[in-house]
């Protein structure tokens, strides 16, 4: 789950991390209100959406007097803002942070990820603030510094002092980076995090080191523990196909091919979205509606299927360990029965269960092809869609 920069902000303020001053605003009255909160003269106006990139996409404005606050809020709120993180479509602004002015000496980029690969948490940091990470890392990657942490031992001195040597830190900004690092290894660690992002991290002409943007990611599977956290949650920020599979606690991400995918098991589905690659096609989504969905939940992830109108045929690839076949074709058949579904749907069944399951399609009547295994399932779907 992702969150917004003014709740970031928030979040890193309660473990002492330096932040400047700001406020959440949801129109101009209120932008030029809040900015007459704040000290000034310098203001930053910034669009909230979950994606990088704002500032070159006209969505960050630094002003220096309240007329202007008023006029940069006006173009901003309600703008549709195209980063190379938003894709094509791009991303409505709802909502303002309006931030003081910093008085920048300095830029860094900073962040903190589980690292799977290496089964730790690592820092990654440069002295190039401001740009993308991965822009740095292709041009000139002798400036990102990595340091891995053992979750076991926790951020240490001596993770401070590579760090601190690794962005030029002098002085009191060295002195204090222990301190700064550590409060943002702690929030990044206590809130179960799986990234934490702060670019620009900046050097202040008073030797603070501040965070003057906040990206947070947090492991969906952790939210249990953070209630407070879960409601940070912005549903405007998300695709209504995936925020309604939520609510029916269904995994699905949304993708850009013309394939329909309904599969129970992470693995499973990826495999099944790799095959149509494979066979010419590609897949309109990733669907895994889990291990012990009903009937009622798999009509539910046929609904959803089907409101994207990009979807031509449908590929439902279930094997039946903990989910039995026959729940799987009966959610079929009365999904195809009561949505009139007049797309291609191809049907793959295997495991507990998996006569009775072929049974209950065969004697539907319906327009169900059937298939007995995966590559001749995404065989069938993929030369339907095409025939169509």
């Amino acid at each position: 789950m992702n969150i917004h920069e003014h709740q970031a902000k928030d979040l890193l303020k309660k473990y002492g991390v330096l932040v400047p001053e700001g406020f959440p605003a949801f129109s101009v009255e209120e932008a030029v209100s809040r900015a007459k909160q704040l000290p000034g003269p310098i203001y930053v106006v910034k669009a909230q959406i979950h994606a990088g990139g704002r500032g070159k996409a006209g969505g960050v404005k630094v002003v220096d007097d309240l007329k202007k606050v008023e006029s940069s809020a006006d173009e901003i709120l309600g703008k549709i803002l195209i980063t190379p993180q938003t894709g094509k479509k791009g991303k409505k602004v709802h909502r303002l942070y309006i931030e003081n002015g910093c008085n920048i000496d300095k830029e860094f980029y900073f962040s903190i990820l589980v690292d799977r690969s290496q089964a730790c948490v690592s820092i990654i940091s440069s002295t190039e603030g401001g740009m993308n990470i991965e822009e740095v890392a292709e041009k000139t990657p002798e400036k990102i510094i990595k340091v891995s942490i053992d979750p076991l031992l926790g951020f240490m001195p001596f993770h401070a002092r590579i760090l601190a040597n690794g962005l030029g830190l002098e002085g009191l900004a060295f002195k204090e980076s222990f301190s700064f690092f550590s409060k943002l290894y702690k929030a990044f660690f206590d809130l179960d995090a799986s990234l934490l992002e702060i670019n620009p991290l900046v050097l202040s002409k008073e030797e603070k080191l501040i965070a003057l943007d906040a990206k947070m990611s947090f492991d969906n599977n952790s939210l249990f523990r953070h209630p407070d956290i879960a409601e940070l949650n912005d549903e405007t920020e998300e695709d209504p196909s995936e925020a309604l599979a939520k609510k029916h606690d269904l995994a699905y991400i949304k993708l850009d091919g013309e394939i329909g995918c309904l599969v129970n098991g992470a693995g499973l589905a990826m495999a099944t979205m790799d095959i149509i690659k494979l066979k010419g096609s590609s897949p309109a989504n990733f669907l895994d509606v889990g291990g012990s969905a009903t009937k009622e939940k798999v009509t539910e992830a046929f609904k959803i299927i089907l409101s994207d109108n990009s979807v031509k045929g449908i590929l439902v690839n279930i094997f039946g360990g903990i989910m039995r076949c026959d729940v799987i074709a009966e959610g079929v058949v009365a999904a195809a029965s009561d949505l009139s579904i007049d797309k291609p749907l191809v049907v793959r069944l295997s495991g507990t269960n998996v006569d009775e399951g072929k049974r209950i399609l065969a004697e539907s009547d319906l327009k169900i092809i059937s298939a007995d295994n995966l590559d001749e399932a995404a065989d069938k779907i993929v030369e339907s869609v095409k025939g169509n």
